[in-house]
C-alpha cells in the first residue's frame, strides 16, 4: 500500500513539474516552483480582467476607442473598434504611424456607424524598434488630441 501510494504521489509531482515547466527534482523546489507559476498564471488573469473592465468601461461610456496592438515578425498588427465614427480619426492614427515611422502594409477600414481599423504596420528601416506598447499609446493619444 505505501509503495502504492509512494508511486501515486510521484507521479503527480512529475506532471506538476511538466504542467509548470520546472526542472526542479526534489518535492519542496517543484511545489516552490509550482507555487511561483500559480501566483504569474493569477497575475496575468488581474491584468487582463483590469484590461478588459478598462476597454468594456470606454465603449459603454463612448469615450475612447478599443485598441490592441500585437507584435508580429517585422511589425504590428493593430486593431481599432470604437462605437461611434469621428471625423478625422482614420487620418489622426495614420499619422501617429507614420509619426512612429510604421508603414501601413495592409489595412481594412470601416467607417460607416462605427469605426473599425485592423492594420498590418512595417517598421522603417531607420527607426529605432520599438514595441506594441509605443505603438498602442501612440494610438490612443492621436485618438485623444482629436477632441
Amino acid at each position: 500500500m505505501d509503495s502504492r501510494r509512494r508511486r501515486n504521489m510521484q507521479r503527480k509531482l512529475q506532471q506538476l513539474r511538466s504542467v509548470t515547466n520546472s526542472s526542479a527534482v526534489n518535492k519542496a523546489s517543484i511545489i516552490v516552483d509550482a507555487t511561483r507559476y500559480i501566483e504569474e498564471l493569477k497575475q496575468k488573469v488581474d491584468g487582463l480582467n483590469s484590461e478588459l473592465g478598462t476597454a468594456e468601461s470606454s465603449i459603454s461610456h463612448g469615450e475612447l476607442p478599443m485598441v490592441t496592438v500585437e507584435t508580429l515578425e517585422r511589425g504590428f498588427l493593430i486593431n481599432v473598434f470604437s462605437e461611434r465614427n469621428c471625423p478625422g480619426m482614420l487620418g489622426a492614427i495614420l499619422d501617429a504611424f507614420e509619426e512612429l515611422g510604421l508603414d501601413v502594409l495592409d489595412a481594412r477600414v470601416s467607417c460607416e456607424d462605427t469605426f473599425q481599423l485592423e492594420a498590418v504596420g512595417g517598421e522603417s528601416e531607420e527607426k529605432e524598434s520599438i514595441d506594441a506598447q509605443v505603438v498602442k499609446q501612440a494610438v490612443m493619444q492621436a485618438i485623444q488630441n482629436m477632441d
